[in-house]
């Protein structure tokens, strides 16, 4: 990649982008409709604000795509276990494939059962947990994702990375139109935020990361483990998430992991867990919808601490989607460098990109 970089922060407008990582991923075999699922759900992502799993995380699925860790067109095996549950073989594909197909079969089965658990194993890096949460509240499911990945986060009292970020997303329909939505990782930031600081050449903030020998450092470059969120909370979370998304589906757990970013030669062979749950089928469920955006507006409405607002789960994700929607997604000047040399290796056209306002 070039060291080029751009002096001042620029914009792209979503659609742009859209069509960017659509022809990206296809100039690496990708077959057009799996190219734009993970388009839409990378510039989706980006639109939200959470840019540490947003678009810029293509670079990396272009480079394993490359190399053939991640396969471009590969066979989903399905295996209806029960009536409420399922394995999906992913096939070793982008994980954005992989865990969108696995959640349709879960809203397939709560929509027959009632509920609808399905399991993932050899799949790959599936982006932000919360789309598929919302995938399945847009059809009127609660929807609860897991996934995890390798070692970047120590145990509570620990000096050395064991548990992944494992994230944790429940998502429930509201009346309002926008699903009330948890989408957090169990670590204080996610391990994407310190590649983007690396990227970037910027810090991290104070009492995140721990350098190799355990000690408390903001310098990106030398942080060696993040810590769980909560302290021994999000340990004992990000724990149990990976005997979720790991064991249960047959599949390592942290430190026994490929590395995200280490080995771009070798499969990744990660777990996830699909749950969707049909509201209706509860006493409550009829009403759910209406109950959970009169529970949101109470919250909005509660008395804040000065220059601040209480805001509902996923509130701030979709005030940001909002607002990019007008301004454009903000490019840092490293991944807009980052955008320019992958379009000239691959041959097409990069994202127009305006200088940020």
């Amino acid at each position: 990649m070039s060291n080029e970089t751009l002096a001042t922060a620029t914009t792209a407008a979503a659609e742009a982008l859209r069509q960017w990582a659509a022809a990206a991923l296809q100039s690496r075999s990708v077959g057009k409709r799996d190219a734009e699922l993970v388009a839409r759900c990378l510039v989706q992502t980006s639109l939200w604000g959470i840019d540490t799993h947003g678009i810029a995380r293509l670079p990396h699925y272009l480079r394993r795509l490359g190399r053939g860790s991640i396969e471009a067109r590969p066979e989903l095996k399905l295996e209806r276990t029960g009536p409420a549950t399922a394995s999906v073989d992913g096939g070793h594909g982008l994980g954005m494939v992989v865990c969108d197909f696995a959640m349709d079969q879960a809203i397939q089965c709560a929509e027959e059962a009632g509920a609808g658990i399905v399991g993932c194993y050899h799949s790959s890096h599936c982006g932000a947990i919360g789309l598929y949460g919302r995938q399945a509240a847009a059809r009127g499911m609660i929807g609860i994702a897991f996934t995890h990945s390798d070692a970047f986060v120590a145990p509570h009292n620990g000096r050395r990375a064991f548990l992944g970020t494992n994230p944790i997303c429940i998502a429930v329909p509201s009346a309002e139109g926008q699903p009330v939505c948890l989408d957090t990782a169990t670590s204080t930031i996610p391990f994407n935020r310190v590649m983007n600081a690396r990227r970037e050449g910027e810090t991290l903030p104070p009492d995140v990361a721990i350098d190799a020998d355990g000690e408390m450092s903001t310098n990106a470059d030398a942080a060696s483990a993040l810590l769980p969120f909560a302290e021994h909370k999000g340990y004992a979370l990000g724990f149990m998430i990976d005997v979720l998304c790991g064991l249960l589906n047959g599949m390592a757990f942290g430190p026994h992991i490929t590395a995200m970013y280490d080995d771009l030669d070798a499969r990744r062979n990660l777990g996830s867990l699909m749950i969707a749950i049909d509201p209706r089928r509860f006493f409550g469920g009829d009403r759910l919808a209406d109950e959970v955006a009169r529970m949101a507006a109470e919250a909005r409405a509660m008395p804040a601490r000065p220059g601040t607002e209480v805001m509902a789960p996923g509130d701030p994700e979709y005030r940001t989607e909002r607002a990019r929607l007008r301004a454009g997604i903000p490019i840092e000047p490293g991944l807009a460098a980052e955008i320019r040399d992958w379009s000239a290796q691959l041959g097409i056209e990069p994202p127009p990109m305006s200088l940020a306002s």
